[in-house]
């Protein structure tokens, strides 16, 4: 093989062209596909089965994080295979966001850059979405619009809080970096108008929690508003993450850990 001669100048490597819009297109189809448009299209055929079967809607419970095996170390083996499965998509969604010299995860706000104002802003989100978010399950409860919602059907190990936590911290990656870091990111680039990207990263939200009633998934779409606003505001992903992971902490390891009388007091039960 000929080699160049002394002095010769090493070539640039070629710069990355633009992805075509049809390419961008067929990439979100892709990475909603593998992630939370697969989980809307499970929702809506699970409200469908839910509203046809012979049991009122008010009447149907939907149980998060269940057990999945009887033996606790496998029930645990299966609860963390689950959880590092489903964060694949977010590393997929990462990936196709990073560009050479350029980090995704600055790109969406998600690295230490602002780790005590993106606390701040976070636990504040999770305050402005959680009492309301609250008050509107109960009321969707007593209009029969909602499922009772168990949000841990795990059995008391050692390991159920840890795993509890890990899996809200799974939701809010998930969620927070695919309907809105990704979308948002790809959305503009195929130059949507902002209140339609607003509308599309929030009815996905909606559509993927249907599974708990029609008004659950309302409750979600206002707080897909207020997530996307955010972030096209500050592009920071960083707070919702944490707000994200704050409301599912409260609501995992609060519905396992506090006493029956209080649940049924909370009207939780």
């Amino acid at each position: 093989m000929a080699l160049d001669p002394p002095g010769t100048p090493t070539p640039e490597p070629p710069t990355p062209t633009a992805p075509s819009r049809r390419r961008l297109g067929v990439e979100i189809w892709i990475v909603l596909g593998l992630s939370l448009g697969q989980s809307a299209l499970y929702a809506a055929v699970r409200l469908y089965a839910r509203y046809t079967a012979d049991l009122p809607l008010a009447q149907q419970t939907a149980t998060l994080n269940p057990t999945r095996s009887v033996r606790p170390y496998l029930d645990l083996t299966y609860q963390l295979m689950a959880i590092g499965f489903a964060l694949v998509p977010v590393a997929l969604a990462l990936y196709l966001l990073s560009t050479p010299g350029r980090s995704a995860l600055r790109r969406i706000g998600l690295d230490r850059a602002r780790v005590g104002r993106d606390l701040a802003v976070g636990v504040g989100l999770a305050a402005a979405v959680g009492l309301p978010g609250l008050a509107f399950y109960l009321a969707g409860r007593a209009l029969g619009v909602n499922v009772q919602i168990d949000p841990a059907g795990l059995d008391m190990y050692w390991w159920t809080v840890p795993v509890l936590i890990l899996a809200a911290l799974q939701n809010a990656l998930l969620e927070e970096v695919v309907a809105v870091g990704y979308l948002v990111e790809r959305l503009q680039q195929l130059r949507w108008s902002v209140p339609l990207i607003i509308v599309a990263s929030a009815l996905l939200r909606g559509t993927y929690h249907l599974y708990q009633g029609p008004g659950m998934a309302v409750g979600n779409v206002v707080m897909g508003v207020l997530f996307t606003w955010y972030y096209l505001r500050t592009r920071r992903v960083m707070p919702l993450v944490v707000a994200h992971t704050a409301l599912d902490v409260v609501a995992f390891v609060g519905y396992a850990a506090l006493p029956e009388q209080w649940l049924d007091a909370l009207g939780l039960t």
